[in-house]
């Protein structure tokens, strides 16, 4: 999952901050449901309709070097508005997290093996996501993988959409009454100064 560039200013919708030096060397679980008020400031943020559900598992597992695995999922139910009909719909969300978070000095190193590994023809990793403060936000991780999500184009699975029928006359066009109008072969002189 690639984090998308901050969709606006507002603080984060859903916070759920986890300190990297009290997560076990077994890992961590975490299972998280959204409530109202999450759901419907994520919903604000993202431009949506409404957010039915939103709910995440996730497993944080410590790496050498002070870097830690976020694996999991995120599975919500959005409103959104059908762009042939502008109906109401409902569309699911199912996404996998896969990240890997680290120390904000080890960013610029780690990001440099990414940048090598794209001129070979190997998978390219994702390059680190920054540890802030010593807090992973698990929240912030979900609601940008919620918004990965989202269908920018939502359209009911009947939506059909129909191309405005072009007129049968040639004649009859938004622009038709302009043949009406006649230019004057010569135009009208420029109006002279008079003299004093």
């Amino acid at each position: 999952m690639n984090r998308p560039g901050h969709i606006t200013e507002q603080p984060d919708p859903w916070r759920v901050p986890v300190a990297v030096d009290q997560i076990p060397d077994t890992g961590l679980h975490r299972d998280l449901e959204a409530g109202a008020a999450e759901r419907a400031a994520i919903a604000d943020v993202g431009g949506l309709r409404e957010i039915l559900s939103a709910s995440a598992s996730l497993d944080v597992t410590p790496e050498r070097g002070g870097r830690f695995h976020v694996l999991g999922r995120v599975r919500a139910r959005i409103g959104q508005t059908c762009v042939v009909t502008l109906e109401p719909i409902e569309n699911e969300i199912d996404e996998a997290i896969d990240l890997v978070f680290a120390p904000p000095d080890q960013i610029p190193v780690l990001s440099d093996l990414v940048d090598d590994a794209a001129d070979s023809d190997a998978e390219i990793p994702d390059p680190p996501e920054p540890i802030e403060n010593g807090i992973i936000d698990l929240g912030r991780v979900v609601t940008d993988a919620l918004f990965l999500g989202v269908d920018p184009y939502p359209r009911r699975s009947d939506a059909v959409f129909e191309p405005p029928v072009a007129p049968e006359d040639p004649e009859d066009h938004p622009f038709a009454a302009l043949k009406g109008l006649k230019l004057d072969a010569k135009p009208p002189a420029p109006a002279r100064p008079k003299k004093p």
